[in-house]
């Protein structure tokens, strides 16, 4: 939503003149205060008496125990000053001396000392007080209301769309196609409430869209808002949390105010799990700021009064983390997931990002589709953006599909790098990955090879793609294992025709380890283990990363784990080793065409190995 420029106001030296006649008026006193510092001197009480008998002081005033005397004569203009400090013990002779050589004595009040110095050290701080209030003040007349006040950080900072201005709607959305199934009865709600509410039916009081980050569940909360044509109230969950106690809570109630008054509303609350955690986790308990913020969250969607159309959606990627009180009916009754789009889902949504691209018609957006596995729709977006920069930077007219190509690779492992391999280190990369497209070849599971290349990229020397024929939901045990066989490829070629190993193998194997250990400790695939799952980490169910949680099992399982993950890796090397024996012409062949050309497609390798 566009929004118009804010003209600040500016300083008016005539609006503010007092403000300038109390800076002129402490500089002043400062100035006052300093000079009479400079032209006073401090003597002992003894050489103040010897002053005062040789009738060198005209006057003094005393305040507590601190004598001020003003010498007779001037220097220049001005008159000279003398200090001292009374002793602790009455003098009755000063008195004395004092009336002989007709010195006058102005003395203050203890009460009145006391009171005046207060007064003038908090005088700053009250004139500091008056002047924030005043600018605060004027500054939101001169916003027409807009803020700028002094305590305007305590308002919700959510940032608001008018209805009819939201332009995202379902159509711009592909591959959540069961989500705005479920949510299209939101939508339907909030423009016709009455057919609900004649049944009996309440609106859904809050949505959680759960998923992967770049799946599209803020999208998608913008096009429940553009669908509805209703105001849209968008934050993150991390703006409701400041360093004050208090602030989180203050601004969830003025957002929800607010969307009160503009209901029928919605208000989306990014990345939820940035306070919605579980209670009680937090250093200060349940004085910890951000509970404070959840609980007044879970109040005030349990303050919704039936007739208040206002529906919160919430989304996150961690909902493993919520509070529990947060995911109860009443409060978000509804849970939508959102996965990886599949490989019809991707080409859908691409169709959708290449509207104002210039794209040449003879680019395959099925074969983008198909090769873009485990892309989400943000990533999509990426691959879209990065082709059409590659073709601007080319010159060209339209983008191609060597464009979505080159962009994928980037994507996928970075750009090409500038160094060069010496000649020992290309042969070896090239056998290594020569062996990796060989045993896709000769593995009747493994996925095809789509192609092979020895170009440095990111921090890989060479890369072996593999284009699976559809995406997979389920992974049989044959399938997994050819898939361990094609990772050992690179190092058995090696062994093989090298003779020794290299560190390149370094991922390959962490990748294999790791699948042999799902397929042993999680999948049931180990007949010396049984069908039992055994927990050795948490795998996290959107961002696919294990977590170190306490094993669930004895050492004695611990070790034949370990033993089994070994069998079957050790085994399938084996497997690869002898098939190699067989086929050492085909990978030496297939390494010197590819230290020649360093970049080979499928009909490439098919003529050089037939197979």
């Amino acid at each position: 939503m566009k929004q118009e420029p804010i003209d600040m106001p500016k300083f008016n030296p005539f609006t503010n003149i007092w403000v300038i006649l109390i800076m002129i008026m402490l500089g002043f006193q400062l100035y006052n205060y300093m000079s009479l510092q400079k032209q006073s001197q401090t003597l002992s009480y003894d050489e103040f008496k010897k002053k005062i008998a040789e009738n060198s002081i005209k006057e003094i005033r005393i305040d507590g125990d601190q004598v001020v005397a003003t010498l007779k004569g001037e220097i220049g203009s001005r008159p000279a000053y003398v200090r001292t400090t009374l002793p602790p013990f009455e003098d009755k002779t000063l008195l004395a001396l004092l009336e002989k050589n007709q010195v006058e004595m102005f003395v203050k009040s203890q009460k009145e000392s006391g009171f005046w110095l207060a007064f003038f050290m908090l005088l700053p701080l009250f004139i500091f007080i008056g002047f924030i209030f005043y600018s605060s003040r004027r500054m939101k007349e001169q916003l027409g209301g807009m803020g700028g006040g002094v305590f305007d950080f305590m308002k919700s900072t959510a940032k608001k769309y008018e209805k009819q201005k939201v332009s995202v709607t379902f159509d711009d959305l592909a591959g959540v196609e069961n989500a705005k199934i479920e949510l299209y009865e939101v939508v339907d709600f909030l423009k016709n409430p009455e057919k609900y509410e004649r049944i009996g039916a309440k609106i859904p009081r809050g949505i959680l869209l759960m998923g992967a980050p770049g799946t599209g569940k803020t999208l998608l909360a913008k096009a429940v808002a553009g669908e509805a044509e209703v105001p849209f109230f968008s934050i993150s969950g991390s703006e409701f949390v400041e360093m004050f106690v208090g602030v989180g809570a203050s601004r969830v109630r003025d957002l929800f105010n607010k969307a009160k008054k503009e209901a029928p509303a919605i208000i989306f609350i990014d990345e939820i799990d940035s306070v919605g955690r579980a209670r009680g986790a937090g250093v200060g308990g349940g004085h910890d700021e951000k509970e404070q913020t959840l609980n007044q969250i879970l109040a005030e969607m349990d303050g919704f009064e039936s007739e208040e159309q206002v529906v919160v959606i919430a989304a996150t990627n961690r909902p493993d983390v919520l509070d529990y009180a947060l995911l109860r009916p009443g409060r978000f009754d509804r849970k939508i997931t959102l996965s990886l789009p599949d490989v019809k889902a991707r080409e859908k949504i691409l169709n959708i990002h290449i509207r104002n691209v210039q794209i040449d018609n003879s680019i395959d957006l099925e074969k983008i589709a198909k090769i873009s596995i485990g892309f989400s729709g943000a990533d999509l977006a990426n691959l879209v953006n990065e082709a059409a920069m590659h073709a601007a930077r080319e010159g060209q007219k339209y983008v191609t599909q060597d464009d979505f190509m080159y962009a994928r690779d980037r994507i996928i492992m970075g750009v090409e790098q500038e160094f060069v391999l010496d000649e020992k280190d290309k042969q070896r990369v090239a056998i290594h990955e020569s062996g990796h497209v060989l045993a896709a070849l000769l593995l009747e599971h493994a996925d095809p090879i789509e192609k092979v290349s020895i170009i440095p990229r990111g921090q890989a020397l060479g890369m072996t793609e593999q284009l699976p024929l559809k995406d997979l939901k389920n992974f049989p045990k044959a399938y997994l294992l050819d898939k361990i066989g094609v990772m050992l490829g690179g190092r058995a070629a090696e062994q093989t025709l090298l003779g020794d190993l290299s560190s390149g193998a370094a991922n390959d194997l962490k990748e294999a380890t790791s699948l042999a250990t799902h397929m042993v400790s999680q999948w049931g695939m180990s007949e010396v283990l049984g069908p039992v799952y055994y927990q050795k980490g948490e795998d996290h169910v959107f961002l696919g990363r294990e977590m170190a949680m306490p094993k669930d099992f004895s050492e004695a399982t611990a070790k034949l784990i370990d033993d089994e993950v070994r069998k079957i890796i050790t085994e399938k090397e084996e497997e690869v080793l002898k098939l190699f024996q067989t086929h050492k012409k085909e990978i030496s062949a297939l390494s010197d065409k590819l230290v020649e050309k360093e970049l080979l497609y499928l009909d490439e390798i098919k003529s050089i190995v037939d197979i």
